[in-house]
């Protein structure tokens, strides 16, 4: 986001041994937006369960596609039996004498291996494949989309330091100035010129002063603290902002159009794609249930043998002569089905008009989402302008002011008015400023300038 890059009159190679030497004396790595962006981005617990279910899409593809192969399978069964009331049973030949042998338990054994070839379903198989082609294409959009948002946030988090920062340093010279007012008070009561409690006012003025700075600063570790829990960084990681001035220029840029900027966004943003993507798979839907309705056709085949010990044959012999194949060709056709087909064909168009209302939310949303930043951003722009005009004049009063309260020619009350006056526009300039540097950096990025962020 170029709002937190240092000024251009600065160089690239000046710019980095200025952070090496800031992070050489205070110990702690110091982070850009980019750095801040780049880390989320590999680290983020939310984006990595989005890359969890591409990998999940990615397995739902694969096994689609083998879904088009034949099945094999093997399988054997081995059983004992046992008949107590047999009373024959194989006879041998023993000495001359013939023997009856009567076994009540036997032991069978059957091994076979088919397959099973689905040679046409309705298409469902293909557009089966094509849906979840889409599922996975779906998923990813879905991640860039996470991925943006978590961009904005973390955009929006560090101006929000950036903001803080500079306020931290007016209000620090606003308590110089108090602190000031306060010594040349104590003067004044010393040659009888202001009153103690005149002089207790300054002094409370001074302490409020400090609480403003102490206030900023919490503010500021507040927002520190929502950045690290966002880059998942550890408590025991050292962590700090690139903090920099912006200029009053960057306020001030010329603000893109906002028809320009929801063209481009419907083009190139990912959850608007997503939509899209989400029609498509849901009219695959629609083919896919009305399959129900056609003839499927399927190869199979099988090899099989199987023994028994109440054959007189030994067990190689028994599996040759036992050896029996098969293959054959099925067609099934649904003629009645209790409305069920129908019933999955009605609910996919309505999915499909679903996906529809969907897709039309998110370009609501989207307009809804760039009209807010463009009408921030000149709003926030013209506030800047009069902000600064106000500072000006608010400055050039208060130094008169105060020339006049040290010579003895105001009261304490005018002055610390002229003074909350003066700090009032101070931060109004510098609230607007950066608001509308962020709008208009949001406005670049929707416009699919993906370098601003």
């Amino acid at each position: 986001m170029s709002i937190l890059l240092p000024p251009a009159t600065i160089s690239a190679e000046e710019t980095a041994e200025a952070r090496l030497a800031n992070e050489a004396a205070e110990g702690v790595k110091v982070w850009t937006l980019k750095d801040c962006i780049r880390h989320a981005m590999e680290n983020n617990i939310s984006l990595k369960k989005n890359q969890v279910s591409i990998l999940s899409a990615q397995e739902d593809v694969m096994q689609s596609k083998a879904a088009l192969l034949p099945t094999l399978s093997a399988s054997t069964n081995q059983s004992v039996g046992w008949k107590p009331w047999m009373n024959s049973g194989m006879s041998t030949v023993t000495n001359g004498t013939v023997v009856n042998n009567v076994n009540k338990t036997y032991y069978n054994g059957s091994y076979s291996i088919s397959s099973q070839w689905t040679l046409w379903n309705g298409n469902r198989n293909r557009n089966t494949i094509k849906q979840n082609r889409m599922t996975l294409e779906k998923a990813e959009l879905d991640s860039a989309t996470n991925a943006n948002a978590l961009k904005e946030q973390i955009a929006d988090l560090y101006v929000q330091i950036l903001y803080l920062n500079e306020a931290i340093k007016v209000n620090q010279q606003t308590l110089e100035t108090s602190k000031k007012n306060e010594e040349r008070g104590r003067e004044m009561v010393e040659v009888g010129k202001m009153s103690k409690a005149d002089l207790a006012q300054l002094t409370a003025q001074t302490k409020q002063d400090e609480y403003n700075i102490v206030s900023a600063q919490a503010q500021v570790d507040k927002a520190k603290t929502q950045l690290r829990q966002i880059l998942e960084l550890d408590a025991n990681v050292e962590f700090d902002v690139y903090v920099t001035e912006e200029s009053d220029e960057s306020a001030l840029q010329v603000i893109p159009s906002l028809q320009t900027v929801y063209d481009n966004a419907l083009a190139t943003r990912p959850e608007i794609a997503s939509g899209l993507l989400a029609i498509e798979n849901q009219k695959l839907g629609v083919k896919i249930a009305k399959a129900g309705k056609l003839p499927q056709i399927s190869l199979n085949a099988s090899l099989g043998t199987s023994t028994t010990s109440m054959n007189s044959n030994d067990w190689g012999k028994q599996m040759k002569t036992n050896f029996d194949g098969m293959a054959g060709l099925s067609v099934s056709l649904p003629l009645f089905d209790n409305r069920s087909t129908k019933t999955n064909v009605n609910k996919a168009q309505l999915n499909v008009i679903n996906a529809e209302l969907d897709l039309q939310n998110k370009r609501k949303t989207l307009y809804s989402t760039i009209e807010g930043y463009w009408i921030d951003a000149n709003t926030n722009q013209q506030k800047f302008i009069a902000a600064t005009a106000s500072v000006e004049s608010m400055q050039t009063s208060y130094d008169l002011l105060s020339e006049q309260f040290r010579l003895g020619l105001k009261n304490i009350v005018e002055l610390m008015t002229g003074k909350n006056n003066l700090v009032n526009a101070q931060q109004n300039k510098l609230q607007s400023k950066y608001m509308t540097i962020l709008d208009i950096q949001m406005l670049k990025f929707y416009n699919g300038e993906e370098g601003e962020l």
